[in-house]
Formats: C-alpha cells, structure tokens, sequence
C-alpha cells in the first residue's frame, strides 16, 4: 500500500511543479504573421493614424452642415442714461448707439431697456459651391484612409526587419556557442597533451586565449541579441521580458516569389491620387465661387424701454421686458463683382497645386517600380547566396577536422586550428544569415509592391 501511495504523492507533486513553470500564455513563441498583427493592433503610430482617419471622415460631415439654415438669438437687458448729441458719428465698436426721443428734464437718470429677437438666414441654393465643399472633404478622407495604410505598411515593414534581426541574432548565439563548445573541448585536450608533456606549454596558453576570445564573441552575440529583441519588444508594445520568438517559422526553406501585385494598388500611390483629386476639388470650389448669394432672411424680435413715446421717465421696471414686437421676412442678394480678380488668381495658384501634386504622383510611380526593381535583384541575389552557403559550411567543416586531425599528430599548430575554427563559425554563421536573408527579401519585395498579403500567406496565415 505504501508503494502506490507514494506513487501517487510523486505523481501529484510533478504535476503541481509542471503546471508552476509553465509558461503563461504571454510568453509563447510568436511567430513573425502573429508579431505582425499585434504590432499592427498596438502600435500607437497606427492607433494615432486612425483617429486621423476618423478625423477626416467626420469633416464630411462639418461641411454639410452648411446646408443647414442658421439661426442667431439674442437678448439684452441693460439700465442706462438716455442722455444724446446731435452730430455724425462713424462706424465703430466702443461707443453705444442710442435711440428715440431724448429725455430733457433729467439728463442724468437712467432707466431699464431690453432687447431679444432671432435671425433666421438660409440658402435655398448655391450654384454647387456647398457641394464642392463636401467633395473637398471626401477627397480628404479617402486621402486619410490611403495615409492609414502607408503607416500600416511602414510598421509591417519595420516589425518584419526587427523580428528577423531577432532571429539573426539568435542563430549567430547559437553559432557563437558551438564554438565556444568545439573550443572548450579542444583546449581541454590540448592541455591533456601539455599534462603528458606531449605538447609545450604555449600551446596551452593559446588553446586558453582562443577559448576566451570565442567566450567574449558569444558575450557580444547574446549582448546583441537582447537589443534586438528590445526593439522588437517596441512595436508589440510589451516589456521584453514577454516577447520569444519562433525561429522555426522563419528558418524553413523559402518559398517562389510572392504574388505579384501592381503598384497602383499600392497605398502611397493611393494616397497621391486621393490628393489630387483633392486638389482639383479645391480648384472646383473656386470655380463656383463666383457667384450671386441668395439669402433667405427671417427675423423676429422685441425691445423693451424705461421711457415713453415723448420721452419721460416711467421708473420701476419698465423696459426689463421687450413690449414692442416686430418680424420681417426678406430676400437678400449679394454678389462680390470685383472679386473676379482675386478668384482669377487663387485659380492660378490652385491650378499650380494640382500639377505639383501630379508630379509628387509621377515620382512616387517612379520610386516604387525601382524599389520593387531592387527587390527583386536582392531576392535573387539571397536565393544564390542560400542555395552556396551550404557547400561553404561543408568545406569548413571538414577543414576543421583535418586541422584536429592534423594538431593531434603534431603536424598543425593551436593557432591553424583555431582558425579553421574561426572559418567554419563564419561559414555556419553565413548560412543562417544566408536563409533568413532570403525571407527579409521576400518581405521586402512584398512590401515594395505594397500589399502584405502575399507575404503572410507564404507564412501559413
């Protein structure tokens, strides 16, 4: 009975202490499309490039309010003197302007006055002027939604480049730590031979500094590599701490070429053209600026006033409320015949915008087809590298062996085997390099086209 027992005990504690170091879901390896679309939900550069968007989208809306009718209130109650000159007096905001019969026999009592009323003005039309208004500010949202995905597309870029320089950075540690074992091995053999007087002393003595290079090599390569992860940590907008990546998901062999996809699609070409269009709405709006403004007015009002029709004081309350209502319903037309010149000029100006945002169009088309141009070679260019840097390892592995091999029977020195050591290092660090390259390309290549898509389905998502 005891044995099952403390089976059982075992069993419980090993399965208490599993669940203890598990790791929370927070520390799970990310894979590069899981790091994308967490950097693509947190990043704030995005979250303030929405609230742009959405800044945009709700102008729209400011500019259709101008449809509506517009109505200003007003009320006044004040307790003044009535006290008056004749004479001119221009146009001015300081003094107060004063009505009626002026009370004669008490220049210096005041008395109560008030005022309320409503003006009601409307346009039943415009000649189209409101409507170019609004079509500015569609242009402007769809403007803002392209600048959107420019971001969007900055940050996969930048999220892509950090993540795989994570992963390189990896692969060069685990590098680095090969060699410090392979160096650890062979100076403890090395000593071994210099023990039995095999070997002299110096050998020792460089079999130790040898081991203690490759020792501060790995120091820098796990020193690197903890930066790059902080800045990776930095568009996933976690601590460090929290953030382990998948090298498997990146570290498998490459794929064909991602789906092409045309650069008009592209966002920041997009964003060109919702720009121009923007600006010939600008210049439309001018256009309809020239003309009559028909203005549909309606008033209602009171006034209230401390004195009577001859001129005297009725003291108390009187005037704190209007007594006297008056309406009036009107059609107002204006039209700024002069303002042909200005609006000649302004059109000029605009029409020099337009053709300005033509060319910024023109040169983006230009830059985007040389950098996908470029793209392209670099893929190229990592795939023969990847598909060499095998047979590199290859002959630097067995140039390491035949250096032991040739040490063990005294016909090589400490330092050529180290430096066969230091070859097949480089060369197992190329090839890491060499495949992780192949996929920076193919998210460059991606990415100069403007669409990742293409990219994450190569990932699996």
């Amino acid at each position: 009975m005891r044995q099952p027992l403390a089976l059982l005990l075992f069993l419980a504690a090993y399965a208490l202490s599993a669940q203890t170091v598990a790791p929370s879901p927070g520390n799970q390896p990310l894979s590069l499309a899981d790091a994308l679309a967490m950097a693509q939900d947190k990043y704030p550069a995005i979250k303030a490039s929405l609230e742009q968007q959405a800044a945009a989208q709700h102008q729209i809306g400011v500019a259709k309010t101008a449809y509506l009718p517009r109505v200003d209130l007003l009320w006044q109650t004040n307790r003044a003197t009535d006290n008056n000159r004749t004479g001119l007096l221009l146009p001015q905001s300081v003094l107060p302007s004063i009505s009626g019969p002026v009370a004669g026999d008490a220049p210096g009592r005041s008395a109560w006055s008030s005022a309320g009323g409503a003006l009601i003005n409307w346009q039943p039309f415009d000649f189209g002027a409101r409507a170019t208004q609004v079509n500015v500010a569609r242009k402007g949202a769809l403007a803002a939604v392209s600048a959107t995905n420019v971001t969007r597309l900055g940050i996969a870029a930048a999220t892509t480049d950090a993540y795989l320089d994570v992963v390189t950075a990896h692969q060069l540690v685990s590098v680095a730590q090969a060699n410090v074992s392979r160096m650890q091995t062979f100076a403890e053999s090395v000593h071994v031979l210099v023990d039995n007087k095999l070997r002299p002393g110096a050998d020792a003595s460089q079999a130790d500094a040898q081991l203690a290079l490759t020792r501060t090599q790995l120091i820098q390569a796990q020193t690197q590599e903890r930066v790059r992860l902080a800045a990776l940590a930095d568009f996933l907008e976690l601590p460090s701490q929290q953030v382990t990546v998948d090298p498997a998901s990146v570290l498998s062999a490459a794929p064909a070429d991602p789906e092409a996809t045309s650069i008009n699609a592209h966002p920041a070409v997009q964003e060109e053209a919702a720009l121009i269009e923007r600006q010939r709405a600008q210049l439309h709006v001018l256009s309809r600026s020239y003309a009559p403004v028909f203005n549909l007015l309606g008033s209602i009002s009171g006034r209230g006033t401390g004195l009577d029709a001859q001129g005297n004081f009725m003291g108390g309350t009187s005037g704190l409320a209007p007594s006297t209502l008056n309406w009036a319903g009107a059609v107002q037309v204006s039209f700024p015949a002069f303002d042909i010149f200005t609006i000649h000029r302004e059109k000029q100006v605009q029409a020099d915008n337009v053709r300005a945002e033509q060319m910024r169009y023109q040169q983006t088309m230009d830059d985007l087809s040389v950098r996908v141009e470029q793209a392209q070679a670099t893929l190229d260019g990592a795939r023969q590298v990847a598909q060499n840097t095998p047979t590199e390892v290859a002959a630097a592995r067995q140039s390491e062996q035949q250096q032991r091999t040739r040490f063990q029977s005294s016909l090589a020195t400490v330092v050529e085997v180290a430096i066969a050591e230091n070859v097949l290092t480089q060369a197992e660090g190329d090839d890491a390099i060499a495949r992780l390259n192949v996929w920076r390309a193919l998210a460059d290549l991606a990415l100069a086209r403007g669409d990742v898509a293409p990219f994450l389905k190569m990932l699996g998502k």
